[in-house]
């Protein structure tokens, strides 16, 4: 059809000794060095030193990929790893859930601000455009990877994607743009003076409640209360924002210390969480979808000569079509 586009994107950049890096890893390795020097550029201002950067770093990305894996393995692809639980770690096969990205997060700045006794909301504030960032990437990484599709459109961007029939709206585009419009909006507001949480509790919000129109042009596999599963979790998160964002506006500021160490003590950590977050940037490369997927089956007719091995297994019917086939029953 004339003006359409027919996906045959490579989604492997390179391969090193048998480990497959990623088109879709690389957006998340980007987004981690994005968040990590957006924190080193405004860390006086945040009244952080560059061994909590490097710490803040690591456990902004740890709390990512293990919130994301998460929510895959626990509720979206539990049938399948329940009965393999030695797969659990094998995040090269994929899976990461984008709801379970944003509460892993969360819960590693949370970590953060407790262990260091910073206060929460600055943070959380600081984040919320990188956050934006990342999952606008992720977003540009999905479409490469040609996995997830949306409703079938006689529009003229309409998108022939490699396992779907006709041609889709590119669901994953329009989310992607959606979170980098975000982005201007949330720096309009932070230049008027807002408090503290505002700008955060905002990005949860129109993270969510904008993602609820575009992901009725998408084709979920998978339900969860009564519901496809993102749209629950839409729902979940822009109630959870708009509850955030009323109680800022009467939430008064409380100031908080923080915890100091020794120079020497400051010096091994910078040494090992940068090391950590470095490790972290690199597994990121080597994911290759947001689900677990059968990787010389599901992507051996985009790149020639991939084969099953240890770290490669053959799936077969991959995870979530076993969970889709199981919600309908």
């Amino acid at each position: 059809m004339p003006g359409h586009y027919v996906h045959h994107i490579d989604p492997i950049i390179v391969t090193l000794a048998g480990v497959h890096l990623w088109w879709y890893g690389l957006s998340y390795a980007l987004g981690f060095l994005n968040a990590h020097f957006f924190l080193r550029r405004n860390r006086d201002r945040l009244g952080l030193s560059l061994a909590d950067v490097y710490e803040l770093s690591f456990l902004l990305a740890a709390g990512v990929l293990v919130g994301g894996r998460g929510l895959v393995v626990f509720r979206h692809e539990w049938l399948f790893y329940r009965d393999h639980v030695g797969l659990i770690p094998a995040i090269w096969l994929g899976g990461l859930a984008t709801h379970g990205l944003i509460l892993g997060g969360f819960a590693g700045v949370t970590l953060f601000c407790v262990l260091r006794n910073r206060p929460f909301r600055p943070i959380f504030d600081a984040l919320a455009i990188p956050a934006a960032f990342i999952l606008g990437c992720g977003r540009i990484g999905n479409f490469i990877d040609g996995q997830i599709v949306g409703s079938v459109t006689t529009l003229p961007w309409g998108v022939q994607f490699p396992d779907a029939e006709g041609f889709r709206h590119p669901v994953v585009l329009y989310d992607g743009l959606k979170n980098f419009l975000i982005i201007p909006i949330l720096w309009s507001v932070q230049r008027r003076g807002v408090p503290p949480g505002r700008i955060g509790s905002l990005f949860v919000l129109l993270y969510a409640a904008l993602r609820i129109p575009i992901d009725l042009l998408r084709e979920y596999p998978i339900s969860f209360l009564f519901l496809p599963a993102g749209q629950t979790f839409n729902v979940l998160m822009a109630m959870t924002g708009l509850a955030l964002l009323v109680k800022n506006i009467w939430w008064t500021a409380l100031a908080t210390g923080s915890l100091t160490r020794d120079a020497a003590s400051t010096a091994r950590l910078v040494i090992a969480s940068r090391f950590a977050f470095a490790v972290l940037v690199l597994v990121a490369l080597s994911i290759p979808s947001d689900a677990t997927r059968d990787i010389p089956g599901r992507y051996g007719h985009r790149h020639a000569g991939l084969s099953y091995s240890r770290m490669y297994p053959q799936i077969g019917t991959e995870p979530q079509m076993v969970s889709q086939a199981a919600s309908r029953r």
